[in-house]
């Protein structure tokens, strides 16, 4: 026993065990929220975009109508594929800037919250309900994103609202979002004020459903 036992000279005491460091986290930027991966890339936001600016495009060359494209100019009959593509097109440049602006906005929060699928089918969602609508209460013509971009703008703020419940100036900025796009609907006809009702009410549906998964 006396030989396995430390050596130790009288009145010293046992030194400590030496603690092993670990490695803290970084603490959070100003423009981070907990459970948000903010180096995640928007893939899906950004596939929407590019697929109305592709529309914007074909359409610039004079070689295919908006008619051709899925534009609504009255009744659609069995065309009910016009319902998906309207939302994607747009004849008037400050129309779809302001749009696409507000969807690549509250879609890319969405997916880094919920990932890739929460803007995608909420983006189709709403602006298939909203265009849906439109053809319903015949407010003719229909296309542009205004719908599917309130329906963005109102999910996220459904769910923010419902989870987190804060106010301040990411809330105040949603809400002139939502007036100027509202607002579009006066001054630009195939923006319709039926589709931005319908866009925004399915939004709010889907914030509510996506407020009670984050709980």
């Amino acid at each position: 026993m006396r030989k396995r036992a430390p050596k130790l000279e009288r009145g010293a005491e046992p030194s400590a065990p030496k603690r092993r460091r670990t490695r803290s986290l970084p603490r959070l930027r100003r423009d981070e929220i907990p459970g948000i991966a903010t180096d995640v890339r928007p893939y899906a936001t950004i596939t929407l975009i590019a697929a109305s600016l592709a529309a914007t495009l074909v359409w610039s060359t004079g070689k295919v109508s908006l008619y051709k494209m899925g534009a609504i100019y009255g009744p659609i009959g069995n065309d009910w594929w016009r319902l998906v593509a309207a939302p994607f097109l747009h004849d008037n440049a400050g129309y779809q800037f302001i749009c696409l602006l507000a969807a690549g906005i509250f879609g890319t929060a969405l997916e880094r919250r919920f990932g890739w699928y929460a803007p995608l089918f909420i983006f189709l969602l709403a602006g298939t309900a909203g265009c849906a609508l439109a053809v319903a209460a015949k407010t003719y013509p229909v296309w542009g994103a205004n719908g599917a971009a309130l329906g963005l703008l109102s999910a996220w703020f459904v769910e923010y609202r419902m989870t987190r419940g804060e106010s301040g100036a990411d809330l105040i900025g949603a809400l002139v979002f939502a007036a100027v796009l509202f607002l579009l609907s006066v001054a630009w006809i195939p923006a319709s004020i039926a589709a931005a009702v319908g866009g925004a009410l399915t939004g709010c549906l889907c914030g509510f459903m996506l407020a009670q998964r984050s709980r």
